[in-house]
């Protein structure tokens, strides 16, 4: 476990984390800290605690509409996969059923074959 300062709307803070995620820790901070100073461009010095509220709601807010998108993006790849399957299933389909229907072609102009063959080589005159 790994300790930092972050520097919070002026403040420092001692935080933990795990080894590794330092560097994610202070960017989040430096996050913050920008979203803080924002809101204190625009509503001016309104109190710290409450300036840390507004930008955790924003985050929050944020981070609903990206969840509620994540949600709609897995519902249409859910939909995309079960379409492309089902497009599959009718190409195979396809695929069989032109196989098929070559496979009795085929036997009927081996079977029109052999009737010729007998016919032309009975000593039938053609004509």
């Amino acid at each position: 476990m790994s300790h930092i300062n972050v520097t919070i709307n002026g403040r420092q803070y001692r935080m933990a984390c795990e080894e590794g995620q330092e560097a994610r820790l202070l960017k989040l901070a430096e996050n913050l800290e920008t979203r803080i100073g924002s809101l204190r461009g625009k509503f001016g010095e309104i109190g710290d605690a409450r300036l840390t509220v507004m930008a955790a709601l924003t985050v929050c807010d944020e981070l609903l509409d990206a969840s509620a998108r994540i949600r709609t993006l897995e519902e249409e790849l859910t939909a995309l996969r079960d379409v492309r399957v089902a497009a599959a299933d009718r190409a195979r389909a396809t695929q069989t059923a032109v196989a098929a229907a070559l496979n009795s072609a085929a036997d009927r102009i081996e079977k029109t074959t052999q009737v010729l063959n007998r016919t032309i080589g009975g000593g039938v005159a053609i004509g």
